[in-house]
């Protein structure tokens, strides 16, 4: 038997971001995945898998390479690929682009948030950071809100210029507190260390949407901002203990335990109480949406053949 490879460009022509979030809300229908992460080094180089393993839907391996000095080399830093195994009797199903998964994965985790947290009527769409995931969150957001403006902002302004020029009808904003005030759903997707997102500039109905600050030192919104939202993750088996932006409010006393309201295994709490409410997601990742994403990648890829 031939093994697939779905390879970015054949992947992608086959997805749409409504479609994946509903992957990704049946697949927390089915039992909790189990899920492992391991790292090897050789300075300055990295090999990150990630497995999980979801009772009737299968397996997943997510291997990355990260090699720093590849860019001399004229290659990619980080490269990889995702294996597919059946659930069945563990033979392999496919071979899926890293990087297909990753946009994917990461981009569809926040708006099935921002769909089910995020007031219906939601206008006015900023996007803070546009690196690696900015150009992604454009377009899902503008499917999943399709009456919302998008605006960007960006430490570097030329960068948010950048993309605003390759997504027609976005703008690009120059003072962040202001944009923060004005907007409905805010999104971060940045590689800051501290918060950049201060709670006193949030607005009642807003909807803040962590993606950044995968580290135990990173945080990308203050304690304000905890204090003052309902609070939900994606996963608290990858968000408690694991990431700054929830473990150091957990430790400094900001919020306790019972703040968190509901991760996606508890799809039913992620509904607002109010339109005058400030919610906040963080989006922790996590091998188990990998595998959700892969199958659903496989799904629709089969489907087109």
């Amino acid at each position: 038997m031939t093994i697939p490879f779905i390879s970015f460009a054949e992947g992608e022509a086959q997805l749409d971001w409504l479609g994946l979030t509903e992957a990704l809300a049946r697949g927390h229908d089915l039992p909790k995945a189990e899920i492992g992460d391991t790292f090897l080094y050789r300075d300055p180089d990295t090999l990150l898998s990630r497995s999980a393993w979801i009772d009737g839907m299968g397996l997943a391996v997510k291997t990355a390479t990260i090699f720093p000095q590849n860019p001399e080399r004229g290659t990619p830093m980080v490269n990889g690929a995702v294996c597919l195994y059946s659930d069945r009797d563990g033979t392999i199903s496919a071979l899926i682009d890293f990087h297909l998964v990753t946009k994917w994965k990461t981009v569809g985790d926040s708006l099935l948030a921002a769909k089910r947290l995020a007031r219906v009527d939601s206008k006015s769409i900023l996007i803070v950071g546009t690196g690696t995931v900015g150009g992604g969150l454009c377009d899902a957001f503008a499917a999943g809100f399709p009456d919302a403006e998008i605006t960007l902002w960006n430490r570097t302004r030329a960068k948010a210029d950048a993309l605003a020029e390759q997504h027609p009808g976005v703008t690009v904003a120059d003072d962040l507190e202001q944009a923060v005030r004005a907007s409905d759903i805010i999104i971060t997707a940045t590689m800051s260390s501290s918060p950049i997102i201060n709670g006193d500039w949030l607005q009642p109905g807003q909807h803040l949407n962590l993606i950044g600050a995968y580290r135990p030192d990173m945080r990308e919104a203050d304690d304000a901002a905890f204090r003052r939202a309902r609070l939900f993750v994606d996963s608290f088996d990858t968000t408690i203990g694991h990431i700054g932006e929830i473990q150091i409010p957990l430790d400094e006393g900001v919020i306790t335990r019972n703040d968190l309201i509901a991760d996606y295994y508890d799809l039913a709490a992620f509904v607002r109480q109010s339109d005058d409410e400030i919610t906040l997601f963080k989006n922790g990742g996590g091998a188990h949406l990998d595998l959700m994403t892969s199958r659903h990648i496989l799904d629709r890829w089969q489907a087109s053949q």
